[in-house]
């Protein structure tokens, strides 16, 4: 009975033994990848050819890479002795580093086959695995650590080179904009769960890294840190959702309608008013009873930069909308010539003006829209075509006659209708001359008399 009762339980010991630990993560492992492979889309791209073609500068790093693509460029170097000293002083700021490094290396790895999925077209022995954990470490470490020294007070040591070099902390940003040059926001988290933040620090990774890039972004950054926190790619993702507009989207009726019927200068003599809106979200942009409300647009130095690699991600990600790109369309069409980016500038639509090459602004939104593929496909992809048919319906019910052959405006004093006028003074000139002729008769029936 005893025996028997025995058996079981060492058949039950025995199969727990021949299931080893290293079996099980061999089988969980590849099924893990396989998932990652079946639900990670890449969201960082190799800007298309023909995009990089026009002004390849806009799409390069010049100071820091950031992620695989260009962590070998030379013009680049020099930052990386930089990027090693902000890592050691992000883990040695409290003890345990070696401990603290295991963690970060450890995570990493667990990450590496999803971190890979996120650039398009790497292939594996582009950057070996030793290779793939270390420049992630570093670009990931620095990244905290300068977002941590520029958020927080009293984190800045003297003598700190990228705070003391004039202009660096813009080319970072300029650079920390560009769509090769990013790192999956996943990873920048996990990191920030395991080194040693700051005691006095109660700010959040994105807030911090908002922080950083704020004044980049215009609007309004009181509502723009909603849009930020919401779930991003990378930086550059996180940027674009403070750019997506907040009004609802006005459907077209028929699908046809491509750009603004006329520019900005024949739009005011059809008697269509623009007006600076009140609200700052750049693609805010409506029409209400005969007033195209445009939002303010700053252009700096780095604004065309910006918008050609929001424009790069639209044109690269499957699925992706075209809002920035159809934004630039709009005001391509609404500013073709010189008058009528004076005629915005005006309206105080467009400012700092006077910061850069003059030249430049006004041919921004054409140089932006070259080899740009929104409008060559469906036509809904195209965000206003809903508020250009509203210009274009508005113009034909209330401006039809003049807009037909949108005569150049007439010169101040020049009849519009001289017609009238003629008639009253022909009329004027019989009054007189009758007045006159009667009196020469009057005149010379007295002198007979006499």
């Amino acid at each position: 009975m005893a025996t028997s009762m025995s058996e079981p339980t060492d058949v039950l010991q025995h199969v727990a033994i021949e299931i080893p630990k290293g079996s099980y993560d061999s089988l969980v492992i590849p099924l893990k990848e396989k998932m990652e492979t079946m639900t990670t889309a890449s969201c960082i791209f190799r800007v298309d050819e023909k995009l990089r073609e026009i002004d390849e500068k806009h799409y390069l790093p010049q100071t820091v890479s950031i992620g695989l693509f260009h962590h070998s460029r030379d013009n680049t170097k020099f930052m990386e002795e930089h990027k090693w000293r902000y890592l050691y002083s992000l883990l040695n700021r409290k003890s345990h580093l070696e401990a603290t490094l295991d963690k970060c290396v450890k995570s990493l790895r667990e990450l590496e086959h999803k971190a890979r999925l996120c650039y398009k077209d790497l292939k594996q022995d582009e950057v070996p695995s030793d290779k793939f954990v270390e420049i992630m470490l570093a670009d990931a470490g620095f990244l905290i650590e300068l977002f941590l020294k520029y958020g927080i007070k009293g984190l800045k040591r003297r003598g700190d080179y990228v705070f003391n070099t004039s202009g660096l902390l813009y080319e970072l940003r300029c650079d920390m904009l560009l769509l090769e040059n990013q790192i999956p926001y996943f990873i920048l988290q996990r990191l920030f769960e395991i080194v040693p933040i700051p005691n006095h620090c109660k700010l959040s990774l994105t807030e911090l890294a908002f922080r950083f890039f704020r004044d980049m972004i215009p609007g309004d950054h009181r509502l723009h840190l909603a849009k930020f926190g919401q779930e991003g790619n990378h930086f550059l993702d996180l940027i674009r959702h403070c750019f997506l507009p907040t009004v609802p989207r006005i459907k077209a009726k028929q699908q046809e309608v491509r750009g603004l019927p006329y520019n900005a200068s024949k739009l005011k003599d059809a008697g269509i008013k623009l007006k600076k809106a009140t609200t700052e979200d750049l693609l805010d942009i409506k029409f209400v009873k005969g007033v195209l409300e445009i939002p303010p647009i700053n252009v700096h130095q780095y604004t065309e930069t910006l918008l050609r690699n929001l424009i790069a991600i639209e044109q690269s990600g499957p699925g992706t909308t075209n809002h920035i790109s159809s934004y630039v369309f709009l005001m391509k069409t609404l500013l073709p010539e010189n008058k009528d980016v004076k005629l915005v500038k005006r309206k105080q639509i467009l400012t700092n003006y006077d910061v850069i090459d003059k030249k430049q602004v006004e041919t921004l939104f054409h140089r932006l829209c070259e080899e740009m593929k929104v409008m060559e496909n469906a036509d809904d992809e195209f965000y206003y075509n809903g508020l250009c048919e509203q210009v274009k319906e508005y113009k034909k019910s209330s401006w039809q006659p003049r807009l037909k052959t949108m005569r150049p405006p007439l010169k101040p004093g020049y009849l519009q209708r001289p017609l009238p006028r003629i008639v009253i003074v022909l009329v004027v000139l019989f009054i007189v001359l009758v007045f006159v002729g009667a009196l020469f008769s009057i005149i010379s029936f007295f002198r007979h008399k006499l």
